[in-house]
């Protein structure tokens, strides 16, 4: 594993479950056990699985001037969003691309916790921070436990009686086993889940408890490679796995828009006061392709970068695939050409594994309505 800057309090835990801890965001990340990842794909779509995704960049930003900056730098209109209320938001850059995807918690008058991946979020908002009544501060020590699947609620509601009252995209304070925690109805999975940010100190104990108590309801620990299924029968996308800094175009530079990427939902009805704003809605109706999903024929995955043909030419490339052994099919999301981009286009799949036709397929594959994650009670 490359040199990292920040470690996870479980990291000699999942060092016994088999992992090597490889690099992600500076983080030693359990991408891996020594276990298939078939298994926690299943226990997260049938009962449910923990996973440490402490990984993800968390920081506040606190002062008279907070709401302002997020508001700028994101797509969302952060006025709608009320202390214990969280929204999914982008990032945009001068010229309209996408740049970082976040969720923002708002946890007081003037105050949030910002969670983020791998992309711009951090230089993006210590830029805009610069010469603001306000402060950002980073927090690794603050770790993220995400308890996904259908009966995580059922295993919380054992030690926080009220999270079953805890809608989706809200956060409370909360005790569990004893420690203070914060918990989010919020997760990469598709399904009904929560994350459980609590203090490095707290997070052995935590996470050790959950997963013994759990256990005789079909908990277990899942590794980071479980999202990659996850995420592609659920339509969620992994900077810049999906985007062209992975997959160049032929001549622009790298650089996709929220309409070329799915994304353009998450900006607020009416709000035009966020970085690349005007560019953005200049894009749109100029996509050069759409993130799209192909079902292929067969129960053999595709690979990243296998390239998909229709009518003899090449309309896209594979950018994440899976074959679920629940449903027996094998799934992709890719980048197409928009006219490719349509429900039931014949494709093909000219990989080093995978050599054989395919279908164009509307995302989500999983749950359209997405009535898991929202679901009540």
């Amino acid at each position: 594993m490359a040199l990292s800057w920040r470690t996870s309090a479980l990291a000699d835990r999942h060092r016994a479950l088999g992992s090597k801890l490889e690099d992600w965001n500076g983080m030693g990340t359990a991408w891996t056990y020594a276990k298939d990842v078939n298994q926690d794909h299943v226990a997260i779509r049938t009962k449910a699985g923990l996973m440490d995704v402490s990984g993800l960049k968390k920081l506040y930003m606190v002062g008279p001037h907070a709401s302002a900056i997020l508001n700028y730098a994101t797509t969302r209109d952060v006025t709608k969003i009320y202390p214990g209320k969280s929204a999914y938001a982008c990032m945009l850059n001068e010229s309209g691309h996408f740049i970082e995807d976040c969720i923002l918690y708002r946890t007081g008058p003037n105050t949030w916790m910002v969670v983020h991946g791998s992309g711009a979020g951090h230089e993006t908002l210590t830029r805009y921070v610069l010469g603001r009544n306000a402060a950002m501060i980073v927090d690794d020590d603050l770790h993220d436990l995400s308890l996904q699947g259908p009966v995580a609620v059922d295993f919380l509601a054992k030690h926080v009686p009220v999270i079953r009252d805890l809608k989706y995209f809200h956060h409370m304070p909360a005790t569990l086993f004893g420690r203070p925690v914060t918990i989010s109805r919020t997760g990469y999975t598709g399904e009904r889940g929560y994350e459980l940010f609590c203090k490095a100190e707290d997070a052995g104990l935590i996470w050790d408890t959950i997963l013994a108590e759990g256990t005789p309801m079909g908990i277990i620990p899942v590794c980071f490679t479980t999202l990659d299924w996850l995420r592609v029968e659920s339509s969620l996308l992994f900077y810049p796995y999906d985007m062209s800094q992975m997959y160049p175009f032929e001549k622009d530079p790298p650089g996709d828009s929220l309409w070329e990427l799915g994304l353009d939902f998450t900006v607020s009805p009416g709000k035009n006061d966020f970085m690349g704003a005007d560019a953005h809605a200049r894009l749109k109706g100029k996509e050069r392709f759409k993130i799209f999903g192909i079902l292929v024929d067969g129960r053999v995955a595709a690979d990243m970068g296998d390239p998909v043909y229709a009518a003899g030419k090449q309309v896209g490339v594979v950018t994440c695939a899976m074959v679920s052994s629940l449903t027996g099919k094998s799934m992709a999301i890719a980048r197409l050409q928009v006219p490719v981009a349509v429900q039931g286009t014949k494709l093909e799949i000219r990989g080093k594994n995978v050599k054989g036709a395919a279908i164009a397929h509307t995302l989500p594959f999983d749950d359209v309505e997405k009535k898991k994650r929202t679901a009540v009670g």
